[in-house]
């Protein structure tokens, strides 16, 4: 395996879900109440009264008070004025390891200089969007596909839940096939027909407000890391439209919560190459952060169809598209005269591919390769994790940490390890309550760690990035060590 992947060594998926297993079945482990209420009164109410404020003024116009989804904190959101590097500034001039990295696009830290630089120059002497043609557009496209094998072309869009929308269209057209099979509790964006079976495994419909059953008819979802099961759902749709696509997370639901066998995304290409069903790459989080090939380079794995987010406008707005196969690309070429004449997928975006984007995404990606950002990010997450499994063992608590390159999880109550069985529907009550009130205390511990000045994602996944540096990793430490001092068993 080529070094320049953020993957020393890949994770035991079957020892990590026996303790995940472990893990939800032992009583809930939380910050204490006391230090909950000593972090809300002398951290979060004194020290980020500007937040505070703001937040309070904006409940009045924005539903929740902020627009994004992983912006939410107990007890209420910080309020970021700059970013930087490895850290994150808030408006009341508190600084925090910045472990969210905007949700993982951000590998080379925030705001890199030699990124900013180059965007400036464009937006001078350019502007950020146009409508029409931009050089940067074809940079972009032609600096991925040189680096994915499976990807001859690529269509940017606004999003990866656009990116995961275009791909089940251009799947059906080109098999003429009506099934989509996702893996349960992966999450591939907000759109309708993909609102189904996430976080955990087994929900179907429960998680999509708003979204009529029916639009479920073509939806099926298969249990993560379980070949038979996915088999078993291929065989089925011989007899009901056949298979489209078959659409996956390459490290394992909600980047890699619940991780995948080794070798499981070889057995996935090997079942849909037998089913005649599209294989669909997620790689919103993986492409990039993983290396340069991604997760499928890595695997060593020929998707049919890549979707791509986050990284692929390091950093900046419409970061999002599909790439893939030429012969399966063809279904979106765009344009007045659109190519060659046949049935297209509808797809579209005004600010898709605008030239700022396009500008950031290419000079990002240049700048990973440039300096090993992936395989840096990557060693600085293997030290992270080392650090934070001892002080697990030495305040002997049951929390299950592993990452997967830059990756990094952070395991303290296992809400999205529970799984819903509906031949057993009298458990789904019981199971709906604990995830509950698990979510609850993980957001209790996230608040903890942004206390002692370190941001997550939710409190249970942290992205590494290029800025982190070993000078930072001992003071890190001490902050998750204040906080784990603390935790103890919640009574029921």
């Amino acid at each position: 395996m080529p070094n320049n992947y953020s993957i020393t060594n890949y994770p035991d998926a079957a020892e990590i879900t026996k303790k995940l297993d472990e893990l939800i079945k032992k009583p809930v482990y939380s910050i204490n109440k006391e230090k909950l209420h000593d972090y809300e009164e002398n951290y979060f109410n004194k020290k980020c009264a500007k937040s505070k404020q703001l937040v309070s003024e904006a409940v009045a116009y924005i539903p929740g008070g902020v627009q994004h989804n992983l912006a939410f904190n107990h007890p209420f959101p910080i309020v970021i004025d700059k970013a930087e590097g490895a850290y994150l500034y808030d408006i009341d001039g508190n600084k925090y390891y910045d472990f969210l990295q905007a949700g993982g696009p951000t590998i080379l830290g925030s705001n890199p200089k030699e990124v900013k630089e180059k965007t400036m120059e464009l937006i001078d002497h350019c502007g950020p969007s146009t409508g029409l043609f931009h050089e940067y557009e074809y940079k972009l496209a032609k600096k991925i596909a040189e680096n994915f094998k499976s990807v001859d072309m690529f269509r940017m869009l606004g999003s990866g839940t656009e990116g995961c929308m275009a791909a089940i269209r251009v799947a059906r057209l080109a098999t003429k096939k009506k099934n989509i099979i996702k893996m349960g509790g992966a999450y591939h964006g907000w759109s309708d027909q993909l609102a189904y079976g996430i976080r955990i495994p087994g929900t179907r419909h429960m998680q999509a407000h708003g979204v009529p059953k029916f639009v479920f008819k073509n939806t099926q979802e298969f249990f993560p890391n379980d070949l038979k099961d996915l088999e078993r759902k291929l065989k089925r749709n011989r007899l009901r439209g056949g298979t489209a696509g078959v659409l996956i997370e390459p490290v394992g639901p909600e980047s890699g919560t619940r991780p995948l066998d080794k070798d499981f995304n070889k057995g996935v290409e090997k079942l849909c190459r037998k089913y005649g069903a599209l294989l669909i790459f997620d790689e919103v989080v993986t492409a990039f952060r993983i290396g340069m090939s991604g997760a499928q380079g890595y695997f060593d794995v020929s998707p049919d169809l890549t979707v791509f987010g986050k990284a692929v406008a390091g950093g900046y707005p419409s970061a999002g598209g599909l790439g893939g196969k030429k012969e399966y690309m063809q279904y979106l070429s765009a344009g007045i005269a659109g190519g060659p004449k046949h049935k297209k997928a509808l797809v579209g975006g005004t600010m898709a591919a605008n030239p700022l984007s396009c500008a950031g995404g290419y000079h990002t990606l240049c700048e990973i390769e440039r300096t090993d950002a992936a395989r840096k990010s990557g060693e600085f997450a293997d030290k992270l994790v080392a650090g934070l499994q001892k002080l697990i063992d030495k305040y002997d608590l049951p929390f299950v940490t592993f990452n997967q390159g830059s990756i990094c999880h952070l395991e303290t109550v296992g809400t999205v390890h529970y799984s819903i069985d509906w031949k057993k529907p009298w458990t789904i009550p019981s199971v709906l309550k604990a995830t509950s009130k698990r979510k609850k205390e993980m957001e209790h511990m996230g608040a903890a760690y942004m206390a002692e000045g370190i941001i997550t994602l939710a409190g249970s996944r942290l992205y590494t990035s290029a800025a982190f540096t070993d000078e930072m990793l001992d003071d890190i430490l001490e902050r998750f060590e204040r906080v784990f001092a603390n935790v103890v068993a919640i009574e029921e």
